[in-house]
């Protein structure tokens, strides 16, 4: 984080559009540190259920989206397919006062300042497991972006996670990897329980174990900053289980599709952004 993103948060006014899964995990994330004031937090979101997870939380609920715009920094946290209509709400409220931060996937900066002609606009990816304070979201600004705003929009994001600054060209690249990747993570998990039911393991068992193995090991990587074929090399003993299980691997691929399915989400995410 940044001393000087951290002191702005503080004072600042914040808004967010949208307190679904991702709206609202930024909420509670940014409360749960303390990075913004209660009282200086509002929120619009039309669905009854959302609303009374808002109020349990005791978040101020703006009366439609245009009076969220009284904050100075506001999140559009809505889907894709929606966010025209919210923008065409909004624009004659927003202005060069405005910081506004979409993480609507695959809208493009172009299309944001459009919108918004006067506002700075930065755009951001976070992925599903800021859900549990374990996300990481890019950063990518815009051209009326300061450099005050990026600091201010990664202390945001930090509340849930880790967050980087990256071109924008970058961005379905990012949805390849850390926006997909925990579905490509999930089935590994899967895949790993599976064959410990399949080694005689109990089904509970078995998840709970792959699940903890492959936290363990990231979590290992992470905190010791290894290289992961290092913690390859110290599991992989010479004739072992591991060295031959690592053979079956490299026989099926296994490097090699996951490489290609995180190229084939980025260029997937490419054609979708195009239309």
């Amino acid at each position: 984080m940044t001393e000087a993103g951290k002191a702005r948060l503080q004072g600042v006014k914040l808004g967010v559009i949208g307190a679904g899964a991702m709206g609202g995990a930024i909420i509670r994330g940014l409360l749960a540190k303390g990075r913004v004031a209660r009282e200086n937090l509002v929120y619009y979101d039309p669905d009854p259920a959302q609303q009374k997870k808002m109020e349990k939380m005791e978040v101020k609920a703006a009366r439609d989206n245009a009076a969220v715009m009284q904050a100075q920094v506001v999140i559009l946290a809505v889907k894709p397919q929606v966010l025209g209509l919210v923008l065409a709400g909004i624009k004659d409220f927003a202005g060069p006062q405005h910081l506004v931060i979409s993480i609507a996937a695959g809208t493009t900066l172009g299309t944001l300042e459009g919108a918004l002609p006067e506002s700075r606009i930065i755009r951001a990816m976070p992925n599903t497991p800021a859900l549990v304070a374990a996300g990481m979201t890019a950063l990518a600004p815009g051209s009326r972006a300061t450099q005050e705003d990026l600091d201010l929009a990664l202390e945001l994001f930090q509340a849930v996670g880790q967050a980087a600054v990256v071109e924008e060209k970058l961005m379905d690249a990012v949805t390849g990897l850390s926006g997909s990747g925990p579905a490509f993570v999930a089935v590994f998990i899967e895949a790993l329980a599976d064959g410990g039911v399949k080694a005689g393991l109990p089904r509970i068992l078995a998840q709970n174990m792959a699940v903890q193995t492959v936290l363990g090991a990231a979590r290992l990587i992470h905190e010791e900053d290894l290289h992961p074929g290092k913690l390859k090399d110290l599991v992989a003993s010479p004739a072992g289980t591991t060295i031959e299980g690592l053979h079956v691997l490299e026989s099926g691929a296994f490097r090699g599709l996951v490489m290609s399915a995180v190229a084939a989400a980025a260029a997937r995410s490419k054609e979708l952004g195009g239309k």
